[in-house]
């Protein structure tokens, strides 16, 4: 339930500090004076340091480009508050063989903690609970103090956490403790990352994915559809129409986004949309991972005659060779239904036919859910039997299996989610997450302890990051925890 609170002061800090508890990359401040408990203040990012070191030093080198970019943006005659604090502990550090710890889980370097201290007799460290005002307040730069007076009374709401108080409290015990943080490479990782982020869209997924694993921050931003969405949702109509051109076209962006490639040169053999086989080529060809030579048929009110079968067959030796055409997974794509002898060729040369609205559907999938098609899975079953116009049935049995397994996934999540709302525990045990599972009467589909136990690594893996995970000597102890959910569009 959310409550609303009145304030009239703001606790004045680095701007660079003050954008670090708005990212959630910090937890903690560092006030000049103990701030008791309880205390509840805007947070007023002002143009000081700590101490007389420069930034470069003062800041690590993982954080340093966002503490540039926050001084940066201050302005000379106003400041823009867009966040409120609340005090739920302050300590006095003096001890000097703890700064390097806590310079691991802070964005502070040894150097700088150790200034500060040398400064004064206490380090005051202010664990800083953070909500986001639902709009930012602007007011005059206020030259000094560590309080400091609003313009008015500013009334908000803690609706808007930037970090829930599971992760919150996750973080404060590692603080608290001193505990070395989990994944130091991840935090370099991401560092890396800032300056991509701005300009590659895939960098700034990746980058918000990892802060989240971090727990760095709560939610992932909200993901943009796909825009090849666009021509991909015509595939099916285009495939049913008289227009060949451009259906094979839409066949070899498809193959390109699945993840197939070709390097070769040759326009008779090519994967290139804007250059297509033309009269004598053939109308697709893959290269890696593995050889796909195919020929598409627009027209659903179209019969497919035994020539394109044949076509393919007299083009693939013709472009690839006996050898590498025999080497190649084969596939028609065709909207129509093949003459009975055509469809005999079709078996005999082990051709796949595919529906356009097939092929759409296995690219939607890769489109809105880019992890799950694996071209190395798909692989054996375009190579096994059925072939001819049976083929198809064989590719949308991959395809239910690929969003059963997706199905599974998502439900462990959201145990683990669940679990975590319901009784207040952060983590659970492969066994009790076992046994929720089969506490659903329709569970996706039947599973084993062990394999569980290997999705849930699978999920809480860095660069998948939808759980967490507290390794235990083995898997009996291993203990999972929310991290975010996998959204299926059924």
């Amino acid at each position: 339930m959310s409550i609303s609170v009145s304030m009239y002061n703001a606790l004045r800090l680095p701007a660079a500090d003050v954008e670090a508890l708005i990212l959630g990359r910090l937890i903690v401040a560092m006030p000049r004076k103990f701030i008791n408990p309880g205390q509840k203040f805007a947070l007023y990012p002002a143009n000081i340091s700590i101490n007389l070191l420069p930034h470069e030093q003062h800041y690590r080198s993982s954080f340093l480009p966002v503490a540039k970019n926050a001084l940066a943006q201050l302005n000379s005659e106003t400041v823009l508050i867009k966040a409120w604090a609340k005090c739920e502990l302050c300590q006095m550090l003096n001890d000097p063989e703890s700064l390097e710890a806590l310079s691991q889980l802070t964005v502070w370097t040894t150097e700088a903690l150790q200034q500060t201290l040398l400064e004064k007799p206490y380090l005051f460290l202010a664990y800083l609970r953070v909500y986001l005002l639902s709009q930012p307040l602007e007011m005059s730069v206020h030259p000094s103090g560590n309080f400091v007076p609003l313009p008015n009374s500013l009334t908000v709401t803690d609706s808007t956490p930037v970090l829930s108080e599971s992760i919150f409290a996750k973080r404060r015990q590692k603080l608290e403790k001193l505990e070395p943080p989990e994944h130091p490479e991840l935090e370099e990782l991401q560092s890396a990352l800032v300056h991509l982020s701005t300009t590659n869209p895939k960098a700034k997924q990746l980058d918000a994915e990892i802060k989240m694993f971090l727990g760095w921050s709560e939610k992932l931003p909200a993901a943009k559809p796909d825009i090849d969405l666009d021509w991909i949702k015509t595939i099916a109509q285009i495939g049913n129409s008289s227009d060949g051109n451009t259906f094979e076209k839409l066949v070899r962006k498809s193959f390109i986004k699945l993840g197939f490639a070709n390097s070769n040169n040759n326009p008779k053999a090519s994967l290139n949309p804007e250059s297509t086989g033309g009269a004598g080529g053939l109308d697709f060809y893959c290269e890696t991972p593995y050889p796909v030579a195919g020929e598409c048929k627009a027209s659903k009110h179209e019969s497919v005659p035994n020539s394109v079968t044949a076509q393919l067959i007299h083009l693939g030796l013709t472009h690839l060779g006996q050898d590498k055409f025999d080497r190649s997974v084969k596939i028609i794509l065709a909207a129509g239904p093949l003459t009975n002898p055509a469809n005999q060729a079709a078996i005999g040369s082990k051709m796949n036919v595919i529906r356009p609205e097939t092929l759409q559907k296995l690219v939607e999938l890769k489109a809105k859910q880019p992890g799950s098609i694996d071209l190395l899975q798909l692989k054996p079953c375009l190579e096994q039997q059925p072939f001819g116009e049976e083929a198809d049935a064989k590719v949308n049995r991959y395809i239910d299996d690929v969003r059963e397994k997706l199905k599974v996934r998502s439900q462990l999540i959201k145990i683990v989610k669940n679990r975590l709302e319901i009784t207040g525990v952060e983590n659970a045990g492969v066994e009790t997450l076992h046994g929720a599972y089969y506490a659903n009467p329709n569970p996706p589909q039947p599973l084993k302890l062990e394999e569980m136990h290997e999705i849930l690594i699978e999920l809480s893996s860095p660069l998948t990051g939808y759980l967490g995970r507290i390794k235990g000597d083995n898997l009996w102890r291993d203990r999972f925890y929310f991290l975010r959910d996998l959204p299926l569009d059924d």
